[in-house]
């Protein structure tokens, strides 16, 4: 890849670099706030148990403290330095003014530019519908999120949303691609061109304009849907979806939705990868703080999205490993945290998935 190449980035499950052995990866890891800490140790309990080759260069931030506190500076290092990062979820203040998302910042700094949640089934788990399998791939760097608000006159804000051609391009080549390596058949690309022409006007023409140049003749198909249709389909009826894209603050939106089918953010896996680096978190984002440090909180999502990692990381042997540990401890339903309909603990869950090990 040179130059200003868009990368043709297939399912995090099928990406790889190149590594001539097994030495040991150095990896960034930023437990993050509410239930964050407990999953994270039980992630680095499992690989202890299973040996994989991991170095942990850890951060305990919050998204309590601004983007422009030191400690995040030295997290973002770490993260330039080391390419990959497991990352909890940090909190970020609803009130207060000016308080940069470090997450959005991070995004944005490292142009980490597509997150990817991947909406499953997993027996043992109760959903509240079966055969769900879909992977929600949303734009992560601007539309809503860019941050660009202002008070034009007391009483009055003006909050931009940025949609450009050269990011939706390629989260459009992201999604297609996605689609190729997984042997998924259709794209939906979701929206809301009919009220918002120019913005969301040009995301859906983009996605189709890529389409119709690049992937008519691939297989795939292509179809759109306006984000409210889109949610009530997804509750009704979300087995007709297989992959969708999406404009930022949607696919924030109908992630949580989709963890809401399948049984809860506790198993969603999922990860944000740009050109050159990758962050591995849950992928439904919610702090938890209300059930922080009880020991309630379910690791699977955070173990799956570090298995993720492993297979990034080109570590398959021990991501195979870890994966099935976890399926295979939910699936026999003898430990289960109390949002899959269990009364064991966050501690007692990973014991169970290292003894499947």
């Amino acid at each position: 890849m040179n130059g200003d190449e868009t990368p043709r980035i297939s399912d995090v499950m099928t990406l790889t670099r190149s590594f001539a052995s097994v030495a040991t990866q150095t990896v960034t890891l930023v437990p993050g706030d509410g239930v964050g800490r407990e999953l994270s140790e039980s992630v680095k309990a499992v690989f202890k148990a299973a040996e994989a080759p991991i170095e942990w260069e850890q951060f305990d931030l919050s998204g309590h403290v601004s983007a422009n506190d030191g400690l995040m500076k030295e997290t973002l290092a770490s993260l330039r330095r080391n390419k990959v990062g497991l990352k909890g979820i940090l909190y970020t203040p609803v009130s207060r003014l000016g308080h940069a998302s470090f997450n959005v910042s991070m995004r944005k700094d490292l142009d980490i530019y597509a997150s990817i949640s991947l909406i499953k089934n997993i027996p043992g788990v109760k959903g509240r519908f079966n055969d769900i399998d879909l992977a929600i791939i949303r734009e992560n760097t601007e539309g809503e999120y860019s941050g660009l608000e202002h008070i034009s006159f007391p009483g009055v804000v003006e909050s931009l949303k940025i949609v450009t051609r050269y990011k939706t391009e390629r989260i459009a080549r992201f999604a297609f691609d996605f689609a190729l390596k997984n042997n998924r058949k259709r794209v939906t690309c979701v929206h809301k061109a009919n009220i918002m022409k120019l913005g969301d006007g040009l995301f859906l023409r983009t996605v189709r304009d890529i389409f119709e140049k690049e992937y008519s003749m691939s297989g795939i198909t292509l179809n759109d849907m306006i984000v409210d249709n889109a949610s009530m389909q997804l509750v009704s009826r979300p087995q007709q979806f297989d992959v969708l894209v999406l404009p930022n603050l949607y696919g924030n939106i109908l992630s949580n939705v989709g963890a809401g089918l399948v049984g809860g953010p506790g198993i969603i896996a999922g990860t944000s990868i740009g050109r050159e680096y990758a962050v591995f978190e849950p992928g439904c984002r919610h702090v938890g703080e209300d059930i922080g440090g009880k020991n309630e909180a379910n690791p699977t999502a955070m173990m799956l999205s570090a298995a993720m990692m492993l297979k990034h990381l080109n570590l398959n042997k021990h991501a195979n490993r870890i994966s099935t540990a976890v399926y295979r401890t939910i699936e026999q339903g003898q430990c289960k945290t109390r949002d899959m309909g269990g009364n064991n603990s966050t501690t007692e869950f990973t014991k169970a998935v290292i003894s499947s090990l």
